[in-house]
């Protein structure tokens, strides 16, 4: 059965399709130079308005996992970056890129296995990924982090995401956390995140979930 919140903008060589569920219109696409993606436009995306690169290169920003392509007889599909990383959004979610496994993924989600937002707020009804409910929320951390962990010999690999019920984000694999700033602040294997909002360390996890009564 076909799901409605998926979108497919055929073209004659890539086809581009748009999921709806995880959408948090970022923007990427649409300030993205060109005429893949024009806002008030009907179709909104038109690939065969631009080179096959450029519609790779473009679909391959979205940090949501929301933009996917697919080529025509041609075996070309997404690699993973080489390097796993977690950036913490100034009063935002988490954007993770790497080679994923989010176990809470749909299959019909191909864009998480290696771009995706996830909450860190507690208060999105998507979890674990984000919807935008830190803005009507109130959600407020700037995306500092003090804690450093242990210099990688690998950047690179299988990252496991695990939501715990009712608790963190378990991730497992080689990770690069970086600051809202942008800074390189935390590498390690194993990182528990905090998505309930709640945590005094963020963005780690404090056990705080607990006493602030978070359900997942």
């Amino acid at each position: 059965m076909k799901n409605e919140d998926i979108v497919t903008y055929a073209g004659k060589e890539v086809d581009v399709e748009w999921d709806g569920r995880i959408c948090i219109h970022m923007g990427e696409c649409g300030y993205a130079k060109g005429d893949l993606f024009v806002g008030g436009r009907d179709p909104w995306c038109q690939p065969d308005l631009s080179s096959p690169e450029q519609v790779k290169d473009i679909v391959e920003r979205c940090p949501t996992g929301a933009l996917v392509y697919r080529f025509k007889g041609v075996d070309i599909i997404e690699q993973a970056v080489q390097e796993n990383t977690v950036v913490v959004a100034y009063n935002g979610p988490y954007f993770i890129r790497g080679d994923l496994n989010i176990e809470e993924a749909a299959e019909d989600m191909p864009g998480v296995k290696f771009r995706a937002a996830l909450c860190r707020c507690g208060l999105s009804k998507n979890k674990p990924f984000c919807d935008n409910s830190h803005k009507e929320g109130g959600f407020e951390d700037f995306g500092a982090v003090g804690e450093k962990g242990n210099k990688l010999e690998s950047k690179s690999g299988k990252l496991k995401v695990t939501a715990m019920k009712d608790g963190p984000l378990i991730l497992s694999g080689n990770i690069t956390l970086k600051a809202s700033s942008g800074r390189i602040a935390w590498q390690g294997n194993s990182l528990f995140l905090c998505r309930c909002g709640a945590s005094k360390n963020k963005p780690f996890c404090d056990g705080s979930h607990s006493a602030a009564g978070f359900k997942s």
